[in-house]
């Protein structure tokens, strides 16, 4: 075989396929593996470039590859797409992968540590949480109105409406029933959304960027710590315009 330069590899959750290239840009590899070959066959290869789009496991891989000695670049897969040359398939996304790596102007997506995609982890599980307990919220809100009971807007007066859905005589036993089915729900997710704010000022109390952030005026502890999770490496950005763009 000629001697490899570059692999793009597509991944998915049990199949991969790799598209390599030699120093002429010859396809000389044309490959698919199971997820349990993978480490293996890349640990018997010289150290080369190894394109992915930067989505699902790709951080993952990107580390145990890295460890194995290759160069490792993910992508937006939104900026591979052009370089498809024929109808999608996973042989036909490695080889544009493959190609797309090889630009000169390609933007490229910081690879993640174990310890920052479980802080990220930490935030979209925070934002599930809060969409839940306001999807409960307005549950209460818009069943109570038809038994005539309003309140006003905030989480805050939420316990008051409560009240007066329990203190109503005339609302029947089995919406009473289901109201205290939300109202437990609706007190879990309030708990656990505490848990993980707690969670999510430990990291900021013990992260640098965080902290500066926070010293920004009108930037909070929460604010900073949610940007400085999702913005791992700011140095992908040009300039402040393209991080605003972005």
């Amino acid at each position: 075989m000629d001697k490899l330069i570059r692999i793009g590899m597509d991944t998915s959750k049990s199949v991969f396929q790799l598209h390599g290239v030699n120093e002429a840009e010859q396809p000389v590899l044309r490959k698919k593996l199971r997820r349990n070959q993978v480490l293996t066959f890349f640990a018997g290869l010289a150290p080369l470039k190894v394109g992915m789009e930067a989505c699902g496991a790709a951080h993952y891989w990107a580390r145990e590859l890295r460890a194995l000695g290759h160069e490792v670049l993910l992508m937006p897969a939104q900026h591979v797409k052009p370089y498809v040359q024929r109808s999608k398939s996973d042989a036909a996304d490695a080889d544009a992968t493959c190609e797309a790596m090889n630009r000169p102007r390609m933007r490229f997506v910081a690879v993640k540590s174990a310890d920052q995609q479980a802080a990220q982890m930490l935030a979209k599980l925070r934002a599930q949480f809060i969409d839940r307990r306001t999807q409960l919220s307005n549950s209460i809100r818009g069943f109570a109105a038809e038994f005539g009971l309003i309140a006003p807007k905030g989480l805050s007066r939420l316990g008051d409406l409560l009240a007066d859905i329990r203190a109503d005589a005339t609302i029947p036993d089995m919406a009473r029933d289901m109201f205290e089915t939300l109202a437990r729900d609706y007190a879990h997710i309030s708990a656990e959304v505490a848990v993980l704010d707690e969670k999510l000022l430990a990291f900021h109390r013990q992260n640098e960027v965080s902290r500066r952030l926070a010293a920004i005026p009108a930037v909070g502890p929460v604010g900073a710590t949610l940007l400085a999770i999702k913005v791992t490496d700011a140095h992908g950005f040009k300039s402040g315009r393209d991080f605003a763009a972005w």
